[in-house]
């Protein structure tokens, strides 16, 4: 058939010039048959696979859609979380540092109390130790005042005495005097 066809196609061709606008109906009806075996042929053999090729291709974008949504979605929970979890962190520190401020503080004021008390000790220990000088001083003034007293009593006194009831003697009448007010 495809012989005859192409035989009619070149007797035509000799005889008259082309003309687009011709119709002729031969070339017509075997140009719809020939479209028409092609379609099936198509339909039959190659539009399922490219259908099938489409359709698996729309389907793999659908689940990259979805998967990329899915994932934007879990990236922004994890977003908030983090954003929520360092707000806690920062509340955490915040609370932390407060308390260390605090327990700074109890421990500066636990040093000046200890130290205020241990000065007070100082204060009070040096006091009675200046207070036990003083009278270990003082006694040690009046017994060389009376030896003193004593030796120049000797010597106006041509007599001696004993050396013992003399030191009495001087040291109640210097106790007597030093608890008399001082004349002045």
């Amino acid at each position: 058939m495809f012989a005859i066809l192409l035989q009619h196609a070149a007797g035509a061709g000799e005889a008259e010039a082309p003309n687009v606008f011709n119709v002729d109906l031969a070339t017509s009806v075997w140009t719809w048959v020939i479209f028409l075996a092609l379609l099936w042929v198509l339909s039959r053999y190659a539009f399922p696979p490219i259908l099938g090729y489409a359709a698996a291709r729309e389907e793999r974008i659908q689940k990259s859609l979805d998967e990329a949504k899915r994932v934007r979605e879990d990236a922004a929970a994890l977003l908030e979380q983090q954003r929520r979890e360092l707000a806690e962190a920062k509340q955490e520190a915040q609370r932390v540092i407060a308390e260390g401020r605090q327990d700074a503080e109890k421990l500066r004021a636990e040093l000046l109390e200890r130290a205020r008390e241990e000065q007070q000790e100082l204060v009070a220990g040096a006091r009675a130790d200046i207070q036990r000088e003083r009278e270990r001083a003082v006694e040690t003034v009046r017994r060389d005042a009376v030896d003193l007293a004593l030796a120049a009593a000797s010597k106006l006194v041509a007599e001696r005495l004993d050396a013992e009831r003399d030191r009495k003697i001087v040291e109640e009448f210097l106790s007597g005097a030093g608890s008399a007010p001082p004349r002045g």
